[in-house]
């Protein structure tokens, strides 16, 4: 999603814009400075900044040095245009039409949680579904969310939460009995200190998660013992209110 993301912020704001994009992508580049008067928001910053970004419930960009304001008006653009959900490519291509197959055959109940705001077009919910079926997904359940991920897991008896979002696996492993899985695609180093110390656990793509699990229900069904073992490598502890 970032990626088209980043394509229409320079639409919006220009080469300037792709130049900052491009050097926050180095993983060895030194922080780009705000523009004057503004805070810039990347994975280190604090509470206060990323509340600010969120105060009109527009999801903040971790990967950018966008100020809040940059980002407020990204989202602003980005909702005029029609059915913007619907457009974006896979990530990992062929990773949703493995996980409905998974779904199929191990009769797994998925539910996707998104907390995408509102596009011009269908409903954010609508487009979420569409996109997944074109891409293989057959009848997803898509939820449209705010608040904790950790309330709604609990609310929703999930087991297992996949996100790629550190602050959405801290609220899962704090507020539900869900063990969380965090798809980090980033460079290790960045990766936050409180993940694995809090018992979330760290893959690198959707398709190492779906491995994972994969392994986790097969082993689960003929020992029990077996799936406490594969969790632990993983690096996945059992929530301290289980």
């Amino acid at each position: 999603m970032e990626a088209e993301l980043f394509r229409q912020a320079v639409a919006v704001f220009g080469e300037p814009m792709k130049r900052r994009l491009e050097e926050r992508a180095s993983p060895d580049s030194a922080p780009v400075e705000a523009d004057s008067g503004e805070t810039a928001l990347d994975s280190a910053s604090t509470p206060q900044a990323v509340a600010e970004a969120s105060a009109d419930n527009v999801p903040p960009l971790m990967k950018t040095n966008m100020s809040s304001r940059q980002q407020r008006r990204l989202w602003r653009h980005v909702e005029s245009i029609e059915n913007f959900w619907q457009t974006l490519e896979e990530i990992e291509a062929g990773v949703i039409e493995r996980l409905a197959r998974l779904v199929h055959e191990r009769r797994w109940e998925i539910i996707f949680l998104t907390k995408r705001p509102e596009s011009a077009g269908a409903t954010a919910q609508l487009q979420s579904q569409r996109w997944l079926e074109s891409k293989g997904f057959p009848l997803p359940s898509v939820f449209v969310v705010q608040g904790s991920r950790g309330r709604i897991a609990a609310a929703l008896g999930l087991d297992i939460v996949v996100d790629d979002r550190p602050e959405n696996c801290l609220d899962v492993i704090v507020d539900s009995k869900a063990r969380a899985i965090l798809v980090w695609r980033e460079d290790e180093r960045q990766l936050p200190a409180a993940a694995r110390r809090m018992g979330i656990g760290v893959v690198k793509s959707v398709g190492e998660c779906l491995d994972i699990i994969s392994q986790i229900d097969a082993a689960g069904r003929d020992d029990p013992g077996v799936m406490a073992r594969v969790m632990r490598l993983l690096g996945l502890k059992e929530p301290a209110n289980a």
